[in-house]
């Protein structure tokens, strides 16, 4: 190569063959991409593309670190001694949201890809994730100092989800404005008032006889995804859980894409009869409230429901994962629609975007087994729903309250 050749060469070609292969792995899924995939895209050679990476791990783990190190370095930033304390908590969430805004692929990648990182990557991740919280944790101790060590925790976990909220929709606002919803959203989870524990009065689940193989089968396949991710499962393991053979399972289901689909059909099932019981009544924010306290008591007691969530990263039938997304989205508009009643001058779009922010804490709080461990979680998740929804404050529920 000559030294012309060389200096015509971007200096960030490393950064851009990573943001072609993000948007790749977004769109379709890590598995569903291939280093060829990201070559054509990027209009490079497969050779070129080693150059820069090792293989499609190193793409993903380059992508994912980096935009760990943004956040490292807004945190540092906004906590400095250079920024005043009474300042730093806002100032972090102004810079925070501005990278969710800026780099939306960044929290889609993790949320839905960090399985596929190599372990000590993601254990890498974890532990500076945790040393990121604890930083964010002593800021807001500053801010409200009677709150206890804990719940400053849970509180930043969920301000960290509305900012990941960016990566499970494509509704969007002018730039600033989205930066400064994010952020108004967040501060808003970080000054929430957490109920003291009042046992949630939910009728027990019965069980009649024995269930069927069909649900046996579908059961174990559930746990299985939940537990190790769909492509990681295979019909013969679903078979061995089942107390079957392998082969046997394709009498009950065709495919796993099959089975991902009876998952997804069976969540929505449950969330539309749970909607359906909240919304009985004419009150638009009795039902917002009573639609939220059911999505996180379903969310909670019902596994088909977390593992339904990467149905889009499934390759299944057009037709199937079509159907599954109208359901979703059908089911958002709900929310949407109740939102928009309570609080008319919320423009459509800016509904929207909040929604999902609800809803994306209830989606990783409930996954994240530090804070879902806690022995009054679901009040708590139901508190912060309510919150970010602007429906907080159900007469006759003593609050910790917090000076």
């Amino acid at each position: 190569m000559t030294d012309v050749e060389r200096s015509s060469r971007p200096r960030d070609r490393k950064a851009q063959l990573a943001a072609v292969a993000a948007e790749l792995f977004r769109a379709r899924g890590f598995p569903g991409v291939g280093i060829k995939d990201i070559a054509d895209a990027a209009g490079v050679t497969g050779p070129a593309l080693y150059r820069h990476f090792a293989d499609k791990q190193a793409i993903l783990a380059y992508v994912v670190l980096s935009g760990f190190e943004d956040m490292e370095a807004a945190t540092t930033e906004a906590l400095s001694d250079t920024v005043p304390p009474a300042d730093q908590l806002e100032v972090l969430l102004t810079r925070l949201a501005a990278q969710a805004v800026e780099r939306r692929e960044i929290a889609a990648l993790w949320r839905w890809e960090g399985r596929h990182l190599p372990k000590e990557d993601q254990r890498e991740i974890a532990r500076r994730s945790a040393l990121a919280l604890t930083a964010w944790s002593k800021a807001l101790l500053a801010r409200r100092p009677d709150l206890p060590g804990e719940d400053a925790e849970l509180l930043c976990w969920a301000a960290l989800s509305v900012f990941g909220s960016v990566s499970v929709h494509h509704t969007s606002v002018a730039r600033r404005r989205f930066a400064q919803l994010l952020v108004e959203l967040a501060l808003g989870v970080l000054d929430a008032t957490l109920p003291t524990p009042v046992p949630a009065a939910h009728p027990p689940s019965l069980r009649l006889g024995t269930p069927s193989r069909r649900e046996q089968v579908l059961a174990e396949a559930t746990a299985l995804f939940a537990q190790r991710g769909f492509h990681d499962v295979s019909m013969e393991d679903i078979g061995a859980a089942a107390g079957i053979a392998g082969p046997s399972v394709y009498r009950h289901f065709p495919s796993k894409a099959a089975l991902m689909v009876a998952i997804g059909h069976r969540a929505a099932d449950r969330l539309a009869l749970a909607a359906e019981q909240a919304l009985r009544t004419s009150d638009e924010r009795s039902a917002l409230r009573r639609l939220a306290e059911s999505y996180v008591h379903t969310i909670l007691h019902t596994p088909e429901l977390l593992v339904s969530f990467s149905a889009d990263r499934v390759t299944m039938p057009d037709r199937d994962k079509a159907d599954l997304l109208r359901v979703q989205r059908d089911y958002v508009a709900q929310w949407v629609t109740l939102l928009s009643a309570v609080r008319p001058a919320l423009p459509p779009r800016e509904a929207k975007i909040t929604v999902h922010a609800a809803l994306t804490i209830a989606n990783d709080l409930a996954r994240t087994r530090r804070v879902a461990s806690r022995p009054h979680f679901e009040a708590e998740l139901t508190t912060l729903l309510h919150t970010v929804l602007g429906v907080e404050g159900r007469p006759g529920i003593h609050s910790k309250m917090c000076t």
